[in-house]
């Protein structure tokens, strides 16, 4: 019989174990496929386990491979080599992270288990904690285009770059392709409408917007506070900007509903910041550029899925007004010398051909997102403007030259008198397009003269009216 001492202690009990059930089915107080049974085993199983223990005894009852290590065991020169390199090198990587970049880049084929397995008994990686409450997903939306995410992550982004950073990403719901992702100061209003407005000239018009409660989002204000006074809000001007657009927002009310675009930063905090560190980038306008050359590409290739359906939902957008669209609005009235107050700024309406002034009208100064301003009224521009209020776009000459009058002859009755003090009233009431100018061209029927003999027929006809 074999020294016990060969063995594991494991392997022993188990030895003495498998022994007392076989004595137990060879006394006839146990069937040999109850004792199976009990052990676990097969009924073919237990029958090479009688077999053996009727041929070799207690010794044959041993597991013969527990005395020789495996023929799969991995050589102590390539553990040491793993560990060695997650802990000079790749130490800030996860295991997936990790374990990619031994196959990739140092042709070590050794298993997901297998590698975190070594690092968690080496204690390089933390063991996981118990995952939460049990949750249904969602699924996704058939085609391209049906329903967007967009966020913005707030992380220590870029290796040598002071504290944290922002990144803005937005994704499809179908196929969880990103098509923009950019690092800017701070997620606001203006950041958000830049990623949008790219979106939609790259790729067209979309359904939905999935976004969380963010304040540049939604505005929760509604004036029925049972707490303290609130004055209800209009809608931000991203919800004006879809609106415009006819692209439907959604608001999520909790992190758990937006658990793709969730997954996404969990993925990129755990292996962008290591990527950026590699390639040597310490800068935020590097990390854009990788951004764009290599990390999405790399994204939309490894972690997208076929959409369910065929086709896209995108429509292309025909319109040339998103400029004026994914633009700050604010509405403002003209003073009396046409200017208009705006943030310690005076913008200076120029002249315009078909208005005679916009004193007291309620005109838009729209801030877009290159930092210029511009001045609308309905559908025309008045005016482009600088940082600081300077006229960016001068005013053509017919429009700077002013409005003449035209050259009334010098015999005038009374009511062609009414009638010129009339239209002067007219103009400056700003009652249309020809009666805020006096010099309309011949033949309209708002011209002075036409006017004038209207009124001249009118008295003659009330005169001779018995």
């Amino acid at each position: 019989m074999r020294d016990q001492r060969a063995y594991p202690a494991s392997a022993v009990e188990r030895a003495m174990k498998v022994q007392e059930v076989i004595l137990r089915a060879i006394d006839g107080r146990l069937k040999w496929y109850q004792a199976a049974e009990v052990l676990g085993i097969s009924d073919r199983q237990m029958r090479r386990w009688k077999q053996r223990y009727e041929r070799r005894g207690y010794d044959g009852l041993f597991d013969r491979r527990r005395q020789q290590p495996s023929p799969k065991r991995v050589a102590v020169e390539v553990v040491r080599q793993v560990l060695t390199l997650y802990r000079e090198r790749y130490f800030d990587c996860n295991v997936a992270h990790f374990h990619e970049k031994l196959h990739a880049e140092h042709q070590i084929t050794l298993s997901y288990t297998w590698v975190k397995t070594a690092l968690q008994t080496a204690e390089l990686v933390a063991t996981e904690a118990r995952r939460g409450t049990h949750r249904k997903a969602r699924p996704r939306r058939p085609l391209p285009g049906m329903l967007l995410h967009t966020d913005a992550s707030t992380h220590a982004w870029i290796p040598g770059v002071a504290g944290m950073q922002d990144l803005i990403a937005v994704l499809d719901d179908a196929t969880s392709e990103v098509y923009y992702a950019r690092f800017v100061p701070q997620e606001s209003t203006q950041t958000m409408m830049a990623a949008l407005q790219a979106v939609v000239e790259q790729q067209g018009l979309f359904c939905a917007l999935y976004t969380d409660h963010g304040s540049h989002f939604l505005t929760t204000r509604t004036g029925r506070s049972p707490h303290r006074p609130q004055q209800a809000t209009d809608p931000t001007q991203i919800q004006r900007a879809l609106g415009q657009l006819g692209i439907t927002l959604i608001g999520a009310h909790s992190p758990q509903a937006r658990g793709r675009m969730e997954r996404c930063w969990e993925t990129w905090q755990g292996r962008l910041p290591q990527e950026l560190r590699l390639a040597g980038i310490s800068t935020v306008e590097g990390a854009n550029a990788f951004l764009a050359q290599t990390w999405m590409p790399c994204h939309n290739r490894t972690w997208t899925v076929p959409a369910a359906g065929e086709g896209r939902a995108f429509v292309p957008y025909l319109g040339n007004q998103l400029e004026r669209i994914f633009a700050v609005h604010h509405v403002r009235v003209v003073s009396n010398d046409n200017c208009v107050q705006f943030e310690r700024r005076r913008l200076q309406i120029p002249a315009a051909t078909w208005r005679y002034s916009f004193a007291k009208c309620r005109v838009t100064v729209y801030a877009h997102l290159d930092g210029t301003l511009s001045l609308g009224y309905g559908p025309h521009t008045l005016g482009r403007y600088a940082t600081d209020g300077t006229l960016l776009v001068p005013a053509p000459e017919d429009m700077r030259s002013g409005h003449r009058r035209t050259r009334e002859p010098a015999a005038t009755t009374r009511l062609a008198h009414r009638a010129i003090v009339h239209a002067e009233a007219s103009a400056s009431c700003g009652l249309g397009t020809c009666r805020c100018r006096l010099d309309t061209p011949p033949g309209c029927p708002q011209d002075p003269q036409a006017r004038l003999l209207r009124a001249t027929h009118r008295e003659r006809s009330e005169r001779w009216t018995p």
